[in-house]
């Protein structure tokens, strides 16, 4: 087995244990730790200043069912398909094909999203609808809760993105990750709370956290919700 270190270089494992790995080296790491990258479903291990390649080795070895087990356990990746239920911005709709040539479209008051051409490209086409989607309302979103701080959004974009949620820069431009879309409303309401405090505070202080629950009474549940199901979003391929 070879594993990748951060770093770009690579070192093997004589014993082939069946899953990759990625290498972190820590020089305030005390100890050899195994963790599961649930986004990136892959186990990363650290390994603390001065550890030998052999303890390093044998540590893996010794925890290879414990990985195994625990990658096991990470839902597969998820493909929009016709007849599959989504939350789209809090609100369920039911995916089906239409033969008919034309453009993907919502049906709010039958609560359908209907996707046209070949069935073999659904999932692209659904994906492409809720990225235009989300742009549409985080938009939205965006600049009616800055508004209420007097402040302005720049730029809004949505990206493809596993390291984070969201992200605002200097520039008052706030990146969006399209999974959020299908996240629940109070979740969608404490992420747009959460970037747009950040035009006000480019920090995480007491000032910024007491800005969000300001902006959004349900800020701690949205925050507790990602932390404990945010992965969900990521098996949508």
């Amino acid at each position: 087995m070879k594993i990748t270190l951060l770093s770009g270089k690579t070192f093997e494992i004589n014993a082939d244990l069946g899953f990759d790995m990625k290498v972190v080296y820590s020089g305030r790491s005390r100890r050899l730790t195994l963790r599961i990258d649930k986004k990136d479903r892959v186990a990363v291990l650290t390994i603390p200043k001065y550890c030998s390649r052999k303890k390093a080795v044998s540590f893996v070895e010794s925890h290879q069912d414990w990985v195994r087990d625990n990658l096991s356990k990470i839902p597969e990746l998820r493909y929009f398909k016709n007849h599959d239920k989504i939350s789209l911005f809090g609100k369920e709709y039911t995916i089906e094909h239409s033969p008919i040539r034309g453009n993907t479209r919502l049906d709010k008051k039958n609560k359908i999203l209907y996707v046209s051409g070949g069935i073999e490209f659904m999932h692209r086409r659904v994906k492409d609808f809720i990225k235009k989607m989300a742009l549409e309302e985080f938009s939205k979103r965006s600049a009616e809760v800055a508004d209420k701080i007097g402040k302005t959004v720049h730029n809004v974009c949505i990206k493809d993105t596993k390291s984070r949620w969201a992200s605002c820069s200097t520039l008052n431009n706030i990146n969006y990750s399209w999974r959020l879309a299908l996240a629940p409303e109070f979740v969608i309401r404490y992420i747009v709370a959460h970037e747009v405090s950040h035009l006000k505070h480019q920090d995480h202080s007491a000032y910024f956290w007491a800005l969000v629950e300001f902006l959004e009474d349900d800020a701690a549940k949205g925050r507790e919700w990602l932390t404990e199901n945010g992965h969900l979003l990521y098996t949508y391929k």
